[in-house]
């Protein structure tokens, strides 16, 4: 469990309010989500059935529109404001279908989908490890989870610049990929593989850099958040300590990106024993 978890009804209405502007500002989400794309050159998979969960304003649904013209894909959002914006995405033969649902609790049926695709939201979940073992629920066995979220190295700066003015949580708290790679195979996933990427974004100040983040939706909902309006005097004191990690007149905004995936096994462990998929069964020579 997240032990600074995320208040989720706050966390939904902050990104409700950010779907008219979010894809403006959204040039890290979409740049990650890209290079996740290009990931699945090197896997051998056909899938009928995509979903694409922390879908937003479906800039990911309408790619894997495009590379798998034949697949059904599923946009998976808890922002109902998000996924009116995400429905409209490919061409008027060719739309994602739209759910709205929190990605800890996916209101799918059992081993419906061949790839689960998560770009960029898994930070949002509370209890990681319960939300890979609903996924690998709606997964088909031999199916794909692709995934990245953000690592503990996240918007550091930021972080460090808080923390000389108060004691209150300002920044989300972030898992390490070894805890992340851990909870995957507790979850009952297979040969899970993780690597980070790190990448900065530039501001001209952090003015600059908090009106990105709340066009964005990316508020602190924290529960050890500060109540009540920050003042004028400490929200100075935190610009002022982030003014010492300027370089070459900028200032950086770090991002850690966990990437993830993980295959569902065709033998899954029960209560009972082991059960062996169907199309395993099928292949097989008599």
């Amino acid at each position: 469990m997240n032990p600074n978890p995320i208040d989720k009804r706050l966390a939904r209405r902050s990104f409700e309010q950010a779907a008219p502007d979010y894809d403006r500002v959204a040039v890290l989400q979409q740049e990650i989500a890209r290079r996740m794309l290009d990931r699945l050159d090197y896997v051998k998979l056909t899938p009928s059935r995509v979903a694409d969960v922390g879908a937003g304003t479906g800039f990911s649904s309408e790619l894997l529109l495009h590379r798998y013209p034949r697949a059904q894909v599923v946009a998976v959002d808890f922002a109902l404001g998000m996924l009116r914006l995400a429905r409209r995405r490919g061409s008027w033969l060719h739309r994602p279908r739209a759910v709205c649902a929190d990605a800890e609790a996916l209101p799918l049926a059992d081993t419906c989908v061949d790839l689960l695709f998560s770009s960029a939201t898994l930070q949002w979940c509370n209890d990681l490890e319960e939300t890979f073992r609903g996924f690998l629920r709606v997964l088909r066995p031999g199916g794909l989870l692709l995934f990245t979220t953000f690592g503990p190295d996240t918007l550091g700066e930021l972080r460090q610049a808080w923390a000389s003015v108060d004691g209150y949580s300002h920044v989300s708290s972030f898992l390490d990929l070894h805890d992340i790679g851990d909870m995957l195979v507790r979850a009952g996933f297979a040969d899970p593989v993780m690597d980070v990427e790190r990448m900065t974004l530039t501001y001209e100040s952090v003015p600059a850099l908090m009106r990105d983040l709340k066009t964005l939706g990316a508020h602190n909902v924290t529960g050890a958040r500060a109540r009540g309006l920050t003042g004028r005097q400490r929200l100075q004191r935190m610009v002022e300590a982030y003014e010492r990690f300027r370089r070459d007149g900028r200032l950086p905004a770090s991002y850690e990106v966990v990437h993830g995936h993980a295959w569902v096994p065709w033998q899954r462990a029960t209560a009972d024993g082991v059960a062996v998929s169907v199309e395993l069964l099928r292949r097989r020579p008599r």
